[in-house]
């Protein structure tokens, strides 16, 4: 029984490790408009689901992991982007993708979801949609109750440093995660993919 107990302190500390979010809270929670020359696309995580467990989130566009943030249970990132097609990335334990197609003056939207992996959560980019088809639409009540009860974040001198010290395994988890994403069917794909008409 003594080591059941050890043995569940232990994970329980090394969760409590894992949640410190370098990440710096925004003055303003308002969320921004999109400018008239970028697009801007809003990440969101709120679920309980391996809640202790941090992820972080890259523009992958042109095959160098650019980084957009850390992004903790019950925040969100807003990323303001150039028009056209870009490639998102999530990385925890592993890595996963998201497609997107955006326009200026627009804002989109991402959920990030956890699922369990070997050690630890991974995690998984969905986009919210505009024509009410899917698990995460910009009209259901699920996600603008996670877009009200989610902090906005930024990134701070720590998450910045945190980054050029894993950007190694950051780049490595991109290349051998990519292929398995663009094995992908694009039925699957087309799920995985915000489109411009998914702008508000």
């Amino acid at each position: 029984m003594n080591f059941v107990r050890l043995f569940l302190l232990s994970i329980t500390l090394l969760f409590a490790g894992c949640a410190s979010n370098p990440m710096q809270v925004v003055s303003n929670q308002t969320l921004p408009q999109a400018t008239d020359d970028k697009a801007q696309v809003v990440f969101i995580r709120s679920s309980f689901l391996g809640n202790a467990i941090n992820a972080s989130l890259y523009d992958v566009t042109n095959g160098d992991p650019i980084f957009i943030g850390i992004i903790a249970n019950g925040t969100k990132i807003a990323y303001p982007t150039k028009t056209g097609k870009h490639r998102f990335m999530v990385v925890s334990e592993a890595a996963d993708f998201l497609e997107a197609e955006v326009v200026p003056g627009k804002s989109y939207y991402s959920i990030i979801t956890p699922r369990m992996g070997f050690w630890k959560a991974r995690f998984s980019m969905w986009p919210v949609k505009n024509d009410g088809t899917t698990k995460y639409n910009t009209a259901s009540k699920e996600f603008q109750k996670m877009l009200i009860n989610t902090k906005l974040v930024e990134n701070s001198e720590k998450s910045n440093a945190w980054f050029k010290k894993h950007q190694q395994d950051i780049k490595s988890k991109y290349q051998e995660y990519l292929p398995v994403w663009q094995q992908k069917s694009p039925e699957d794909l087309s799920q995985r993919t915000l489109v411009e008409s998914d702008g508000r």
